[in-house]
């Protein structure tokens, strides 16, 4: 199985505000990056899609994986079990329940490791996925909507 690397920023402009996401995946010799924006979103839902959106692109099941994040929300909630344990309250009272839900989905398809990098300290991939999350969140062309994004209360379950 390949081993995969993925660096991921996300952004948002006033939080809540416009937002957008940066991923680099390196399998040597392959690089992807890709970004994307959201007309109305929060950081840490950014955060979060951009992993779940670089695992989605991942071609073979048990891919080892070594997910690069400054998101300390992303990566302690992963690490540290507290989205198991979400998940089994069903994310009751829990903020951003539709992208955890499918953050486990594919994050069972294979064998992931987060690391924490701190952000803004000129890792060059990590700064790369900044650049791209903001810029795209800054495309007011382009923006998507995040459906799952609730303004008035933020929970959706």
């Amino acid at each position: 199985m390949p081993k995969i690397d993925i660096y991921t920023d996300g952004s948002a402009l006033g939080n809540p505000g416009p937002g957008g996401y940066g991923i680099v995946l390196s399998s040597p010799p392959h690089r992807k990056q890709m970004s994307a924006g959201y007309r109305l979103t929060t950081n840490n839902r950014m955060e979060l899609l951009a992993v779940i959106v670089a695992l989605e692109q991942l071609k073979f099941e048990g891919s080892e994986v070594t997910i690069h994040s400054d998101s300390q929300y992303v990566v302690n909630a992963v690490s540290k079990g507290w989205v198991f344990d979400w998940e089994s309250k069903q994310f009751k009272n829990r903020k951003n329940a539709d992208l955890w839900r499918r953050f486990l989905v594919v994050f069972r398809k294979h064998k992931v490791k987060f690391v924490w990098l701190k952000g803004h300290a000129g890792h060059p991939e990590n700064e790369l996925c900044d650049r791209m999350a903001v810029a795209a969140a800054h495309n007011k062309v382009a923006l998507l909507e995040d459906t799952g994004y609730n303004e008035n209360d933020e929970f959706l379950i």
